[in-house]
């Protein structure tokens, strides 16, 4: 069965930026600004409040998890926060562990937080695929999974990069699958947890070369046309169109980074009737002519 989610996450290359271990004690905030890399947080103890751009803002406990794909303007501090706009940073007390707020004392908090990046030139294109924020609470195995991430950023072992590729791939799928007890802004986790636009959805990817209209994909998903369109919209947060249109640019540029296709048997691959209107989207979506892009390659 074609796992869509399995797909975005493979064809996103993630990589691990930078792991670490945070504590709070008494009054504090952080703010960090939009860079745009996926950013992720296990509370391992303690509470603490989280708000990523206009989302309402989350309380965190010990065993929630929060997944950013693409770094927003984030703001973390204590449930009592300092007077004001006050914001602080981090200070490294040891290697890797770093603390805020008050300096000596107990913690009231602890959590790993971590950023990465995602290797692959079509991470624009993909990551608005998937929701803005993710938060799941009580899933054991996606703290894991960070403590995993964590130990081996700082570890010099054998092989170390590309274990690191598989974990933060098992994270993130792990991450977007989590149905139970998930809180996630639209995107294609949401769609997938849908029954009926997963039907649509895994049709879809399983042939993104057919010529999918909408009232094609609304038989899959058995629902009428206009039914399917504002669902999809409203669960996935994009039009079913719009939604093919970028994954199959994803794909035409991924073959054309292979360079073992012509173009018009690319063309073909991602649903187009003839290398001339491939071309044509193609220029519109992503700035550049399909034979240009793949001279950048060569």
């Amino acid at each position: 069965m074609i796992d869509p989610l399995a797909e975005v996450v493979l064809l996103l290359q993630p990589i691990a930026r930078f792991s670490k271990l945070v504590e709070g004690a008494g009054h504090w905030r952080i703010r960090r600004p939009a860079i745009g890399e996926p950013f992720y947080c296990a509370v391992l103890e303690g509470q603490c409040r989280m708000s990523v751009d206009a989302h309402p803002a989350m309380t965190l406990q010990a065993g929630d998890f929060v997944l950013v794909p693409a770094m927003h303007t984030l703001v973390n501090e204590s449930l009592q926060p300092p007077d004001g706009d006050e914001a602080g940073l981090p200070v490294e007390i040891s290697d890797g562990h770093y603390r805020v707020g008050k300096r000596d004392g107990a913690a009231d908090l602890r959590m790993r937080i971590g950023h990465c990046s995602f290797g692959s030139p079509d991470a624009a294109l993909l990551v608005q695929l998937l929701p803005q924020v993710i938060h799941v609470r009580g899933e054991q195995r996606l703290a894991t999974l960070v403590q995993l991430v964590g130990e081996e950023t700082r570890a010099a072992r054998f092989a170390r990069e590309l274990v690191l590729e598989r974990l933060l791939e098992v994270l993130l799928i792990e991450a977007l699958r989590c149905s139970h007890g998930t809180t996630t802004t639209p995107g294609l986790a949401r769609g997938l947890a849908d029954e009926r636009l997963a039907c649509a959805l895994r049709a879809f990817h399983a042939r993104p070369e057919h010529p999918w209209t909408i009232a094609g994909l609304a038989r899959e998903a058995a629902l009428s046309r206009s039914a399917f369109f504002a669902r999809f919209n409203r669960t996935v947060g994009v039009s079913p169109m719009e939604y093919v249109l970028a994954w199959r640019m994803a794909l035409a540029k991924r073959l054309l980074r292979d360079r073992d296709l012509e173009i018009t048997a690319i063309a073909e691959r991602v649903g187009y009737s003839s290398a001339s209107t491939f071309s044509v989207a193609f220029t519109r979506q992503v700035g550049t002519s399909p034979a240009r892009y793949g001279r950048g390659y060569e």
